[in-house]
Formats: C-alpha cells, sequence, structure tokens
C-alpha cells in the first residue's frame, strides 16, 4: 500500500482499502458491487487485459482487468 493510500483514513480512522485480492475469480457485476459497497466514490471500470488505457493515475478510478469470454461469440 502506499504512503499516500495509507495516509487517507475512513471516518472511523480505519485505512481506506485500494486493493481487493480476494475478488480475482468473481464476476464483474460482484466485483462492481463488492467495491461500490465499499468504496461508493469510486468509479469502477471493467477493462480488458491488453487494451490501450491512459497512464493518468485516478484516486477516484478502479480497473478490473478481465480476459476471459463469458458467452460463445456469434454473428447477429
Amino acid at each position: 500500500m502506499s504512503s499516500t493510500a495509507a495516509d487517507s483514513k475512513a471516518c472511523g480512522g480505519a485505512p481506506l482499502k485500494t486493493e481487493w485480492p480476494e475478488l480475482v475469480g468473481c464476476t464483474i457485476k460482484e466485483a462492481t458491487a463488492r467495491i461500490k459497497a465499499e468504496r461508493p466514490e469510486l468509479n469502477v471500470v471493467p477493462t480488458a487485459v491488453g487494451s490501450a488505457t491512459d497512464m493518468m493515475i485516478d484516486p477516484s478510478r478502479v480497473r478490473l482487468w478481465v480476459d476471459t469470454v463469458a458467452e460463445v461469440p456469434r454473428v447477429g
């Protein structure tokens, strides 16, 4: 955890959560809901692994890195 993240405190004095390793393997919907429940001020952005992203650090954004196809791709 960075010193900036460690310095950020919730109302009760506990550090704000900045990582969610327990969500690896969850669906995007489940992971988004859990992050928003704990940190509703954050913007959760599903992002395909390997896609181009900006290099800007945004303290209000959490990227969900996804890399699997959930359903059969079909024409039409």
